[in-house]
């Protein structure tokens, strides 16, 4: 899978290998996209990592609660962090998440779906004990073509501050 996404409004003043905790304001908000979703793909995401009925037995799925095919949430997951990665974290003060405080599938996803990622920052503050780093607390939600959230999750990523 090839993935070619980009900024869909207003992006970071700084790119993506020279952001820092400082350039991450609360607040603020952002879009990147599209990632379009095709059966061939969920079936093989979900072989691998999430072999239910719902996800890799197109006939069995018909006659599921969804009326079809729908991809693993893992899957649905894995796109959210594609996009954050590519556009969002930063490649240069990216340090780790200390974890996620929220992970939410309110619809699914099928076949066809075109996807993009929001993203709001809702703390950027730096740390207590240890002064070169902070802490960027964000929501993020995965939208279809339809702007129906598909994923909704709270991560919360450690950055180096910017350097002197």
């Amino acid at each position: 899978m090839t993935i070619r996404t980009r900024a869909l409004g207003d992006d970071f003043a700084a790119p993506i290998d020279d952001r820092y905790l400082e350039d991450y304001t609360a607040g603020t908000t952002y879009e990147y996209g599209h990632v379009t979703v095709d059966e061939a793909e969920i079936i093989e995401f979900a072989r691998r990592f999430d072999p239910q009925p719902i996800h890799v037995d197109p006939d069995f799925a018909v006659s599921g609660p969804f009326k079809g095919i729908i991809a693993s949430g893992w899957h649905t997951g894995s796109i959210m962090m594609r996009l954050f990665a590519d556009h969002f974290l930063s490649r240069v003060a990216s340090l780790a998440s200390p974890g996620v405080d929220e992970l939410r599938w309110p619809a699914p996803v099928r076949p066809g779906d075109t996807l993009r990622l929001r993203v709001a920052v809702l703390e950027a503050r730096p740390s207590r004990s240890k002064p070169d780093r902070g802490i960027v607390s964000t929501r993020a939600e995965l939208l279809n073509q339809d702007d129906q959230v598909v994923l909704h999750t709270l991560p919360a990523n450690l950055l180096r501050r910017r350097p002197a």
